[in-house]
């Protein structure tokens, strides 16, 4: 269905992914004085009262006590510990929220059904009925907002990024729940595409789902036990991969925001290699050009990749020089205090 923001003067795409002024719309965005129409994303509804307890018991957030409009990030791993799904969730007592990216809420929506088993829980796709509104400003009024918990790290959680000053901690923003009928009204309002929210997502080392992920992504690749993983919760599916990596191993790979040279306009695009000399270490998972660091973009390299290296990414449209900011850490994991024994037959000194 069509987005009455498609509308607009100068919207291109629908929902519209700016409307003529990217830089302006950034700005705007990151100020707070603009909204983001998100109609295209999927809205879930849960409802019982085992809700809580039940998603608890399947995601690998801590739930089961999430209080009438606290917010919380999740994700549905598979048994392996990949992830399958990124859920962002809002309780308002009687019914529990999830959104989701687009073309994402059907297929979580089956995988919920099939696990309902006796208890008092109903899964329904209300993405007809409702759609989201962003913001980093104060949340517009609806039927519930979920605030993003990656401004800290979460109960439970754990980050990697060893920056002074994460730049997720200036991140406002959230996400409101509306009735598809109040898109007309809220259309009138001052509004940023999707283009300018994805460049201060990028800015702010926010992995996202329709992006980031690919068949064999686990959290710790992208600092997500930061604030959609609960470390001390009980079983759910995948933990037991959760917590080897944290404990005892490291992710194979690792998220890292580049810094593109856009002295010769050549545009990057998710895909795109990333390379190290001749080798191809990565890929890009989203760019786009930020009103103050310029063209940037979110990648995952191999773990091992030097940091220090100058890489280089490779598309459609030429070379592109690349230098990164490490975002999860080549060393990443093995977090668990296990004690060190000596080899056996090793021979003790001063005996």
């Amino acid at each position: 269905m069509s987005s009455p923001f498609a509308a607009r003067e100068g919207a291109v795409g629908d929902p519209p992914q700016h409307y003529g002024s990217l830089l302006a719309e950034q700005r705007e965005l990151a100020a707070g004085r603009a909204i983001v129409d998100l109609s295209d994303r999927d809205v879930v509804t849960v409802t019982g009262p085992d809700r809580l307890s039940w998603l608890d018991s399947l995601l690998s957030q801590s739930l089961a006590r999430l209080e009438p409009g606290e917010s919380a990030e999740a994700l549905l791993l598979d048994p392996s510990g990949r992830i399958e799904f990124a859920v962002r969730i809002v309780d308002d007592g009687e019914t529990s929220w999830l959104l989701m990216d687009a073309g994402t809420g059907a297929g979580l929506g089956t995988f919920l059904d099939r696990m309902r088993f006796m208890l008092r829980v109903e899964v329904a796709d209300r993405s007809a009925e409702f759609a989201a509104i962003g913001t980093l400003g104060a949340p517009i009024a609806g039927v519930a907002t979920w605030r993003d918990p990656w401004a800290a790290v979460v109960a439970g959680g754990h980050q990697y990024a060893t920056a002074k000053e994460h730049p997720g901690a200036a991140w406002t923003y959230s996400e409101t729940i509306v009735p598809r009928a109040d898109l007309v009204a809220l259309a009138d309002q001052p509004a940023a595409g999707i283009l300018a929210l994805e460049a201060l997502r990028i800015a702010a080392w926010r992995p996202r789902a329709a992006t980031e992920l690919d068949a064999t992504a686990i959290p710790h690749e992208f600092d997500w036990i930061r604030s959609a993983v609960h470390l001390a919760k009980g079983c759910y599916r995948g933990q037991e991969t959760v917590a080897k990596v944290h404990n005892l191993g490291h992710p194979p790979r690792r998220l890292v925001m580049l810094h593109l040279d856009g002295s010769d306009n050549v545009a990057v695009a998710a895909g795109d290699d990333v390379r190290a000399g001749e080798n191809i270490v990565g890929r890009v998972t989203a760019a786009a050009t930020h009103f103050e660091l310029g063209p940037i973009a979110l990648a995952v390299v191999r773990r091992a990749t030097d940091p220090s290296a100058t890489l280089a990414v490779a598309g459609a449209e030429g070379v592109v020089a690349a230098t990164q900011e490490v975002i999860v850490p080549t060393d990443a994991g093995a977090e668990a205090d296990v004690p060190r024994l000596p080899r056996l037959g090793a021979v003790r000194r001063n005996e």
